[in-house]
């Protein structure tokens, strides 16, 4: 099982290239990729993408990826004919007997030292293999975290899920009961009348208790239950996470508990349902983080 939510980091240096890769990740119903690349580099965006899709399904995904090359001195020339313009124009407004500009106060101006980083910069392309080693050491450890949190994840869904298994076995246990005590209920009223000398027929005393013991009928609702239960043990083991299954197997859950507790008509019952609606509830808010 794995978390939606998720964070890595790599970084490599040389005395070419600096790179640094941030990978992290948010809940969402559908895949959606974000990346922040460095210019000239937003060119590789569909590679980054194909690995990020190897390893992530659903989720917002956020990918950083900065890229500097180190400073040289190759990299800063001055724009010889800018300086002059400048000079020229400077030298135009100069009082008589004024001192001549001093050319190193001209070099803050703009265009008068060129950074020609980018224009010295190959093709982003050829920079890929290596951006890519950055960033699947960055996917690694994303995935890691993942791991870690549907780890966790899947040990509290299973606790949860043996919540409402134990509380299944005790509506099973009282299920008897329910009829037992009524048709008991029943007879003391009958008793009742019959002291009151009202004529109670013996068949309308076993057809109350048969509709009774119809109504209250969770036999169904019990099986489909325990099926879904075993069913939802098997997606959080399973190798591969599955958490849009997942929300379909509790969906049914929950369809079965409501029926169990509107069917049977008894206060010990219904605590065990209200349990189990607590249980599913808990299940549904953590498996909005599994993808």
């Amino acid at each position: 099982m794995l978390s939606m939510t998720g964070f890595g980091e790599a970084r490599y240096q040389d005395d070419r290239l600096i790179v640094l890769a941030e990978v992290r990740a948010v809940n969402n119903r559908n895949f959606r990729l974000s990346c922040r690349l460095s210019a000239p580099y937003d060119t590789v965006e569909p590679e980054v993408e194909r690995l990020v899709r190897q390893i992530a399904r659903r989720g917002s995904v956020q990918v950083t990826i900065r890229v500097e090359r180190p400073k040289r001195a190759e990299d800063y020339q001055l724009n010889l004919v800018a300086l002059q313009s400048y000079q020229k124009q400077l030298e135009s407004l100069r009082p008589p007997g004024e001192p001549a500009v001093d050319p190193s106060l001209l070099l803050g101006l703009p265009g008068v030292v060129e950074d020609r980083r980018n224009q010295n910069a190959e093709n982003p392309h050829d920079d890929w293999p290596l951006i890519s080693t950055v960033l699947e050491r960055a996917l690694e450890q994303f995935q890691a975290s993942r791991a870690t949190e549907g780890q966790a994840m899947a040990d509290e869904l299973k606790a949860l899920g043996r919540g409402i298994e134990q509380e299944l076995d005790r509506v099973v246990a009282r299920t008897p009961e329910v009829v037992s005590l009524y048709q008991q209920r029943l007879q003391e009223r009958v008793q009742t009348l019959v002291q009151e000398r009202v004529a109670i027929r013996p068949e309308d005393l076993i057809r109350e208790v048969a509709i009774l013991a119809e109504r209250a009928d969770v036999s169904e609702e019990i099986i489909r239950l325990r099926a879904h239960l075993v069913q939802y043990q098997e997606v959080i083991d399973a190798t591969e996470s599955a958490g849009r299954k997942l929300e379909f197997v509790v969906q049914e859950m929950g369809r079965e508990t409501n029926t169990i507790g509107s069917k049977a008509n008894d206060v010990t019952i219904s605590r065990s349902v209200v349990e189990m609606k607590g249980n599913l509830e808990k299940i549904r808010e953590l498996i909005q983080n599994v993808e």
